[in-house]
């Protein structure tokens, strides 16, 4: 066995409702004036209410900045930052998807060291430390709350992230009532996305895979794939809406300490330039990737095809278990209503060239692909995707 360091949340509260209680939690743990970082969307949906609601009844003083987007750029995270120094605030909530809860991990950082964020992309770049932080998922997919990394836009098309234990959140709130609401698509998008993290981080080739891992992977695969259905039929199925968060947050804590491959690499440039969300991007180059990965790691994918398909479990012969695996998995995408090939996003053949391009910048995680990813190779992959 392989010597590894497992970090992870301090904290991880798990309970339909938990928002409700949020003001008492911060008021232990943080303070009297917090900064709140979310999405306009949320807003206007109302679905923070419950949890600003908490905040005044506690007598918590707060503010929210609700200016966050999709693939956030560096300038949202800067004037976040900004908005946040002015308010001596005393610990930073992020209350949403990844995007939120990325921005989030950032503000209490750069607001608690004073660090620029051109200094601390990378991995191991934080030299401070960060202010109190809480985060609150609305989705349940990219595990975010239990990730020491931020993924920001940089430029115009260009991922980069800030990798570094103390971006580890203080709490977790899994909150299932807070993703009754989410549109099917959304659903399905997610949970594709946590599915991935959890395939990839048991097949990571970083000297930092583990058993904690490995178990944590095919236990969120288990309860993604006995879920996911059920949520994207049934929304308002609470009972498997906790499942679905819960799954999310094993398979980010999984990642969080495995890191994540070639999916991720090949699915940065289609959200970079295309503006695709992140869950769908990953599901569109989800089964081909692993198409490629197959000759590598037919043991590893054998074990884990039954923890997403249990019927996978009666077939014996390893490498059509294999190939059955990646088939069932593209059907998925399939039959949860998702686009399941870039021409369906409008991108166009004479652009995969680029793409392929692009992912080649994602060194940080092409070295954990099982397989070798070069520029050739990646072009392939997107052909096979197109």
């Amino acid at each position: 066995m392989n010597n590894f360091i497992f970090n992870t949340t301090k904290s991880i509260i798990c309970e339909p409702g938990v928002c409700k209680t949020l003001g008492d939690i911060v008021k232990k743990h943080m303070g009297e004036r917090v900064f709140v970082v979310t999405d306009p969307g949320l807003v206007d949906l109302g679905l923070i209410d419950p949890a600003i609601d908490s905040l005044k009844e506690a007598g918590v003083t707060f503010d929210i900045f609700k200016d966050v987007v999709a693939d956030p750029p560096a300038h949202v995270v800067e004037e976040a930052c900004e908005k946040a120094r002015a308010l001596n605030i005393d610990g930073v909530i992020g209350f949403g998807g990844g995007s939120s809860m990325d921005v989030a991990k950032l503000v209490a950082l750069m607001v608690g060291s004073d660090e620029k964020l051109d200094d601390i992309y990378g991995v191991n770049m934080v030299k401070g430390k960060r202010l109190p932080l809480i985060q609150v998922p609305t989705t349940a997919g990219t595990g975010s709350e239990v990730t020491p990394i931020s993924i920001i836009t940089v430029g115009a098309t260009e991922k980069k992230g800030v990798v570094a234990p103390e971006l580890l959140p203080d709490i977790a709130l899994l909150d299932a009532e807070l993703t009754l609401g989410l549109p099917a698509k959304i659903t399905a998008a997610t949970g594709v996305d946590a599915m991935v993290h959890a395939i990839e981080a048991y097949t990571s080739t970083s000297a930092n895979n583990n058993p904690i891992s490995k178990v944590l992977a095919t236990q969120a695969l288990r309860l993604l794939g006995e879920n996911i259905m059920t949520v994207v039929k049934d929304p308002t199925n609470k009972e498997a809406r906790s499942q679905m968060l819960l799954g999310s947050t094993l398979a980010g804590q999984a990642f969080a300490n495995s890191p994540v491959a070639a999916v991720h690499a090949l699915a940065y440039p289609l959200g970079g330039i295309y503006h695709i969300p992140h869950g769908l991007s990953n599901a569109l180059v989800l089964p081909h990737v692993m198409a490629f990965n197959a000759p590598n790691c037919q043991d590893a994918y054998a074990e884990l095809a039954p923890f997403i398909f249990p019927e996978l479990q009666n077939e014996t012969d390893k490498a059509v278990r294999v190939d059955k695996l990646v088939s069932m998995i593209a059907q998925l995408s399939k039959d949860l209503g998702l686009e399941t090939t870039l021409r369906e996003m409008d991108i166009k053949e004479d652009a995969l060239a680029t793409l392929a391009s692009e992912a080649m910048k994602q060194t940080r995680l092409l070295v954990n692909n099982p397989r070798e990813v070069d520029e050739k190779a990646a072009l392939e992959i997107y052909k096979q995707a197109f």
